[in-house]
């Protein structure tokens, strides 16, 4: 019985057999599309639990499909040649969980697809999480380690709060500045590396090594995958 479906959205076709190839030897069940046009039928058609999006498409600009997919509930990684930082982080503060640059390696890129749906299953935001040790209990507002508390600043629980909320995927420094200090202030990158460098120092076994929160470089900042 095949997994879950995926629609795999690149002009190239060389690449959609890779990817494909892939894909269906981890028991995906693959769609493709070539252009924005066949990828947004496919939504519509085939309801698919996840995205591979290349943004150079023929039809249409390919960041303009990441919202309209985002919406729909799919796990999104858009998988792109474009390298420039202003893309990624476009990309993501338009909704898509990934940003994976070409030429890639197929186990890179089965791997964040397994992240993505993980959790798109699992992001109800309410329960409690385990990372590296670090128990972080949404609903209580309580973070531990070896069952003893860990004092944070109200800023400091929110960034952490946020980031557990959607863990291995990369929050942008606007989305973060949004969400825990308000629209006001998503330009404020310096409030949120401050607060990040205070969390790190409060949660993290070696600060200057962090395992738990770690830099997406001019990006943002992502937690890593909770312990299974």
């Amino acid at each position: 019985m095949k997994g879950p479906k995926i629609v795999v959205v690149d002009d190239e076709a060389a690449i959609r057999r890779l990817l494909r190839a892939a894909l269906e030897r981890a028991r995906y069940c693959v769609i493709e599309a070539s252009s924005a046009r066949e990828a947004l039928n496919a939504m519509d058609i085939d309801r698919p639990e996840a995205v591979l999006l290349d943004l150079g498409l023929p039809d249409r600009e390919g960041l303009e499909l990441v919202p309209l997919i985002a919406k729909t509930g799919a796990a999104l990684l858009v998988i792109s040649a474009r390298e420039a930082t202003a893309e990624k982080i476009a990309a993501l503060d338009l909704g898509a969980d990934d940003y994976v640059t070409k030429p890639f390696d197929t186990d890179e890129v089965l791997a964040r697809l397994r992240r993505a749906l993980r959790q798109r299953i699992s992001a109800d935001g309410n329960g409690a999480i385990s990372i590296e040790g670090l128990e972080i209990d949404l609903l209580a507002r309580r973070v531990r380690r070896d069952g003893q508390d860990i004092r944070l600043s109200p800023k400091e629980f929110g960034v952490l709060a946020e980031l557990a909320r959607h863990p291995g995927r990369v929050l942008t420094h606007a989305q973060l500045l949004r969400a825990v200090w308000g629209p006001a202030y998503e330009y404020h990158v310096e409030y949120l590396r401050v607060t990040a460098r205070g969390l790190r120092t409060k949660i993290e076994q070696d600060p200057a090594q962090p395992r738990i929160i770690k830099t997406e470089p001019a990006v943002g900042y992502r937690l890593a995958d909770p312990d299974s």
